[in-house]
């Protein structure tokens, strides 16, 4: 059966993983709480990250595939930096989208995500409303979160608009978005819920920053920002890094922490939200070396998704066109998931992986950068010829004692998002199959395929009856999961049937069920969530065999 995403938002809802923030007051747009199992499994991700960066990481090997060893080291930056970092990063001045406003509905929207359809009726029409335009060509837009829906809306609209019951009737073109260069004429574009085409005003910026005050003086010079990114804090403790961790060239520097984007249309669930949490690396390595760091970190990045269970043919690497990279940028890859809401063949974005030159230590050092007539990145000048926005003044060069050279590092960043890869996995693991029930009639069951090590509760202990001793069995060995760090549930109420199901729809890996032959030999029944297969385990021996499934 195919996932929508209504099934896997309602089933956030109905099950605890994620809730519409400040709901009770109608909720806040672009803003969302993880709810008690929505917060394990977003936290269990972010672990699973730091874990294959940082914790489990050796130092004194070579990865396969990597140029050389390497060192990787953690950092928690404030959210709110020197207003200065923002002007000398580019992002006080170019950090922003272009949206329009909807003269009619005064609504307002990001122009690159505007969809919909262009719609021709070939045959003239009387009608005084289409009479002063010369074309019967119209972009009809959706405001519609699913393909389907938008179809279904787009085609709606059209009948509507131009007065005919058949769309057999129309020309269709194949849906598209709404860019810049689509629109030269806004004359011919229908917005959402307008009732008339031409309504859009010209697209303008809209800085994405959230803007806020130190202090109690609340003047203009105590205006500060709540960061974009995580990686600028980075940058800026680069030498404060080197200089106390005693780490050489090439190393990493992590980082998972809170965002915060000012988004014109947030939309399609927790995928494009204002508040949001990056799970990012910086990896300082020598200039001539960093071509092919770029190809490792874009391949390994591409690899961890694979390995905790997102499937191949949902996943694709993608490289940026060069008309795509941004102005520091030598190369950048995508990392993508087809997501429900997307059509066929459409993929969102989960992480980038950018080489971005010394772009970012040298803005530091020496102010904004930008490109001259030749290509080169050098400080933007004022009028006065001095640095229009001056740098730190610090020299962020590093100093490779062994090999006597002294060079500015160049950066690879794997720039991830924990929303939107929790949200991918989520969508991975939403399954519908049939299955017979207690009385041997098929039913629909929905389970969440998550890879164990992502799962919010790895085991579901259930006593099969609430008595003869089975829950107090059940208890010994729930406190032991518990005690040797394994997340697990404790639950004696309902038919066995209906608490399987249970732990199914919230994605529990194994059950465990006690019952009368388990006070006698002492082993219980161990289920499969996705197999279904049931084998009795010795109680001994429990935790430590889910101990090692868990590693696999």
């Amino acid at each position: 059966m195919e996932t929508t995403m209504d099934k896997v938002v309602a089933l956030c809802k109905r099950r605890g993983f994620i809730f519409q923030s400040s709901e009770i007051y109608g909720g806040l747009n672009g803003f969302w709480d993880y709810g008690p199992l929505g917060v394990e499994l977003k936290r269990n991700v972010k672990d699973a990250w730091w874990r294959d960066m940082v914790t489990n990481h050796d130092e004194f090997s070579v990865p396969p595939s990597a140029p050389q060893a390497f060192a990787m080291t953690g950092l928690d930056c404030s959210i709110i930096m020197h207003p200065q970092v923002w002007k000398v990063s580019g992002h006080f001045d170019l950090f922003c989208d272009y949206m329009t406003d909807c003269r009619e509905t005064k609504r307002r929207y990001r122009i690159d995500q505007m969809r919909g359809r262009w719609v021709e009726y070939p045959r003239a029409t009387q009608d005084e409303r289409l009479s002063k335009f010369a074309t019967q060509r119209f972009f009809i837009i959706t405001d519609a979160d699913t393909p389907e829906a938008g179809i279904e809306d787009t085609a709606l609209r059209a009948r509507k608009f131009f007065g005919r019951q058949y769309e057999k009737e129309m020309k269709w073109q194949s849906e598209t978005m709404i860019g810049l260069a689509r629109t030269d004429d806004l004359r011919h574009v229908l917005a959402p819920d307008a009732s008339e085409p031409g309504t859009l005003t010209e697209p303008r910026e809209f800085n994405l920053m959230f803007k806020t005050i130190v202090g109690a003086r609340g003047g203009a010079d105590d205006a500060a920002f709540l960061r974009p990114e995580t990686a600028q804090g980075i940058f800026a403790n680069f030498k404060n890094v080197c200089d106390t961790v005693r780490v050489r060239v090439p190393f990493g520097i992590c980082q998972i922490g809170k965002s915060f984007r000012n988004e014109i249309t947030p939309r399609n669930f927790t995928f494009r939200s204002r508040e949001f949490e990056q799970m990012e690396l910086e990896f300082f390595c020598h200039p001539k070396e960093s071509r092919d760091w770029y190809t490792y970190w874009r391949d390994r990045r591409y690899q961890w998704y694979l390995n905790l269970g997102l499937k191949r043919e949902r996943l694709q690497l993608r490289d940026h066109a060069q008309d795509e990279l941004s102005h520091y940028s030598v190369g950048t890859a995508d990392i993508e998931y087809a997501f429900p809401f997307l059509e066929k063949g459409e993929f969102g974005e989960l992480e980038g992986v950018a080489h971005r030159g010394d772009f970012d230590l040298r803005s530091h050092m020496e102010g904004k950068l930008v490109r001259d007539a030749e290509g080169h990145l050098n400080p933007e000048l004022g009028p006065d010829g001095k640095p229009k926005h001056a740098g730190s003044g610090k020299d962020l060069s590093y100093f490779d004692d062994q090999a006597r050279e002294r060079f500015v590092p160049h950066v690879i960043e794997p720039s991830a998002g924990a929303d939107r890869a929790t949200l991918a996995f989520i969508c991975e693991a939403y399954t519908e199959d049939q299955q017979p029930d207690e009385k041997g009639e098929m039913q629909t069951r929905v389970l969440m395929k998550f890879h164990p090590r992502l799962a919010p509760i790895k085991v579901a202990v259930l006593p099969l009856v609430k008595k003869d001793g089975m829950p107090e069995m059940g208890l010994e060995i729930y406190r032991a999961l518990k005690a040797a760090g394994i997340a697990s549930y404790f639950d004696q109420q309902a038919a066995i049937g209906k608490r399987y199901r249970r732990q199914d729809e919230i994605g529990t890996p194994w059950c465990l069920t006690v019952d009368g032959q388990s006070l006698q030999d002492k082993t219980v029944t161990l289920r499969d969530r996705d197999t279904l297969e049931q084998r009795r385990v010795s109680v001994d021996t429990i935790v430590d065999e889910i101990t090692q499934r868990l590693r696999q």
